[in-house]
């Protein structure tokens, strides 16, 4: 038999888990010793980290500036070539109309015109130039390289805005099976500076993507990135040794989140950490991105950490093991005796208690399992004393209950009878009926909440035959109707809002029974639209339920909370208040077990005319 556990009970159950058992109190000093030598080492630890994830980050962005100013010192070289070499005489001669020249002076002035582009093409061998000079006023055409095509005057109207662009629009390298370049075209025409006036002598200035690739491989060479030139929608320039795995997962990432033309970011790759660097070009519309492993860097201080961290758990798990000694030979058993009393106190008294060692804690056991049973036998013989008495005040509370309804419905009978209203005599005599019918069933003391509310509306019925002005509406979800409450639990309520609310006032006549189910538990409230009480009469009535019964006091709604309580507990019975529509409103609650709520809430009667 298990009892539910009391206030002081409780109280003592949580006075004696709050102490600190000796297993909890020598794991917690290990504990204690430990945790300032972890502290002091984490604080340590990450000081280390973050100053060496600064340097590293201030090294690679340092770095990555440095290969882009290298880069964009031998563009501006190619660029000040250029501008130079657009007023060279050899090249306004080659794009004059040489009306009085003879042609071996013109091949003499395109043999000093290459021989000056090849001169400037091998400055570096890490930077190989490439530049071609178009006449316009002749269209034709000298390059320092071979060319795929000769003059072509749309090639250089589209190409003429005064950028570098990445690749041609009209002959691909990548047709040629070369790489693809960078392409500048200048032209210092006397009118309009950088446009084509038809009689311009354009300067056209590429390199390869392979000088790049070239800067690239030296800037991997003496660090520990793995760089690329980026330029969004155009296929990246990877340095010889790259990763294409992770380049392309790289580029993916930067498609969908840019990095700023200058500026650093922490990114998850292939489940690895990575230090992504960017420098923008001061010619070119890309950037120059470098991507470090912050694991192959900060490695070893990471290993230092873990290592540390081993270390410090293999020592506690030591001294937790020596700890355990105690606990499996003292702490144990004390901890199951304590469960065991607790369990006890909280009403439950068939625990017993078993050890498989032949100890004193054995004899302890078996002295205990004696008290637990002798006073479970006890406890039994009293608690079904209990239920016998329960049974009998709730026979003699319903038996009180009964001919109270049965006066009142008798004297109705006859109020009708003298107003010779035979069809009212008729229709309260059938309800009357199958009221008693319902009553006299006395096999239960409990009914479904169906059958009361079919209960109410004979009664309701009734009322309305003698007084017209009655109309009730009761809404009662289906899911409720189905629990089990004390027969003629709701009868006693609606009769007091008939007679005390409804019947004293001429304006009133509206009762409402209205159920819902909420927080593990169920509420009634029936409200009527009569006169109501005062707020202190509220008070005062409240305060009488839980009294004992009086003289001056009805034994209706008494009774009925007395038998709400007896049935679901003390905290389960009547309350009255002021209803929303003027009049005196009673709530009857009772704690149920959770269930599933139900989405459906269907009206089990409306408002009902009276019959005539």
């Amino acid at each position: 038999m298990r009892m539910q556990p009391t206030v002081e009970t409780a109280g003592i159950q949580g006075k004696t888990r709050g102490r600190f058992s000796l297993f909890t109190k020598m794991n917690s000093l290990i504990a204690i010793l430990f945790l300032p030598i972890v502290l002091a080492y984490t604080y340590s630890n990450d000081v280390t980290f973050h100053v060496v994830s600064r340097e590293l980050q201030t090294s690679s962005a340092r770095q990555l500036a440095f290969l882009s100013g290298q880069i964009d010192s031998r563009i501006s070289q190619m660029m000040d070539f250029s501008l130079a070499f657009s007023r060279d005489p050899n090249v306004q001669d080659f794009n004059g109309l040489n009306l009085w020249g003879d042609r071996y002076d013109r091949m003499q002035i395109r043999y000093a015109v290459r021989e000056k582009m090849i001169l400037q093409s091998g400055v570096t061998d890490i930077w190989p130039a490439r530049y071609a000079l178009h006449s316009q006023q002749n269209r034709e055409v000298i390059a320092n390289y071979p060319r795929a095509s000769e003059y072509d005057e749309a090639y250089l109207k589209r190409n003429m805005t005064g950028k570098w662009n990445y690749g041609d629009g009209s002959v691909g390298d990548e047709e040629n099976g070369e790489p693809s370049s960078f392409y500048w075209f200048y032209t210092d025409s006397l009118g309009r500076p950088g446009m084509l006036t038809g009689s311009s002598a354009v300067i056209e200035a590429s390199f390869s993507s392979d000088n790049i690739r070239n800067m690239l491989d030296t800037y991997k060479a003496g660090g520990q990135g793995d760089p690329f030139y980026y330029h969004k929608g155009d296929k990246p320039i990877l340095n010889r040794s790259a990763d294409p795995a992770l380049t392309e997962a790289l580029v993916r990432d930067l498609d969908e989140h840019p990095l700023e033309r200058t500026g650093q970011r922490v990114v998850e790759l292939q489940g690895q950490d990575y230090l992504v660097s960017s420098v923008g070009s001061s010619y070119l519309d890309g950037q120059l991105i470098d991507v470090v492993p912050l694991g192959k860097v900060l490695g070893p201080i990471a290993f230092s950490r873990n290592l540390f961290y081993l270390s410090i758990a293999l020592l506690f798990v030591l001294g937790v093991s020596a700890s355990l000694l105690l606990y499996r030979n003292v702490q144990r058993p004390i901890r199951k005796l304590m469960n065991g009393l607790l369990r006890m106190q909280s009403g439950d008294y068939s625990v017993r208690l078993h050890s498989r060692s032949r100890n004193e804690f054995s004899f302890v056991f078996e002295r205990f399992n004696e008290m637990s049973q002798r006073i479970q036998e006890l406890i039994e013989n009293v608690f079904n004393e209990k239920i016998r008495a329960r049974e009998a005040t709730l026979k003699q509370l319903q038996a009180q209950i009964n001919p109270h309804f049965l006066y009142n419905c008798l004297g109705y009978i006859i109020n009708m009878a003298q107003m010779k209203e035979e069809e009212a005599v008729v229709s309260m005599a059938f309800n009357l009926s199958a009221y008693y019918r319902y009553t006299t069933r006395m096999e239960k003391e409990i009914a479904p909440l169906r059958e009361e509310v079919k209960l109410l509306v004979n009664y309701l019925d009734i009322q309305k035959l003698r007084n017209g002005r009655i109309h009730y509406r009761i809404d009662i979800p289906e899911e409720m109707l189905t629990r089990e409450i004390p027969r003629l639990m709701l009868q006693p309520i609606v009769e007091n809002a008939v007679i005390h609310g409804v019947a004293k006032s001429y304006a009133a006549g509206e009762i409402a029974i209205v159920g819902e189910t909420k927080e593990g538990s169920c509420l009634i409230v029936i409200d009527d639209d009569g006169p109501g009480l005062a707020p202190e009469q509220y008070e005062a009535l409240n305060l009488k339920m839980t009294e004992e019964l009086q003289e001056e006091m009805g034994c209706g709604l008494w009774n009925t909370h007395q038998r709400i309580a007896h049935q679901f507990g003390s905290r389960s019975g009547l309350r009255f208040g002021p209803s929303p529509s003027g009049g005196f409103r009673t709530e009857i609650f009772w704690e149920i077990e959770a269930e599933p709520e139900s989405d459906s809430r269907p009206v089990i009667s409306t408002m009902k005319p009276a019959t005539n």
